[in-house]
């Protein structure tokens, strides 16, 4: 990939446990046939994984029962969209007890990433993140 060449792709998943599958699936193999670096995957994988389980636990899905998955691939960022139905609450990263059997994804997809964010419509939400990219010449 060349300089500001970006690629931006989506997949549509149900709104059930394996839509985390499909979507990591989908999202694997457009980095590995880019040529993106296995480390750079192995984050960016982590990443969209939890958002997509966390829109499949906490959150409404879309119309027709779905979350869209969206990714763009930059020289120097992965950035990758989670859209689901919203929920009563908003996506907050706690840092959970150690004791505790859940509740690392956000603090995960925090320390994994430059920054996130949460952007809120009408009928929807979007969780976004940016996995940065090593500057060695993607």
């Amino acid at each position: 990939m060349s300089g500001s060449q970006t690629v931006t792709s989506s997949v549509t998943v149900p709104h059930e446990g394996h839509g985390v599958s499909l979507a990591r699936h989908a999202f694997a193999d457009e980095l590995a046939a880019i040529g993106v670096a296995p480390d750079e995957r192995e984050d960016a994988m982590l990443v969209l994984s939890e958002l997509v389980s966390n829109a499949v636990k906490h959150a409404a899905p879309l119309p027709g029962g779905a979350v869209r998955v969206r990714w763009a691939i930059r020289a120097d960022v992965l950035h990758i969209e989670i859209t689901d139905g919203g929920s009563t609450t908003r996506p907050n990263a706690v840092v959970a007890a150690v004791s505790a059997l859940g509740g690392r994804g956000l603090d995960i997809v925090r320390s994994v990433c430059r920054q996130w964010g949460v952007t809120e419509a009408d009928d929807s939400v979007t969780v976004w993140a940016d996995v940065p990219r090593s500057p060695r010449g993607n």
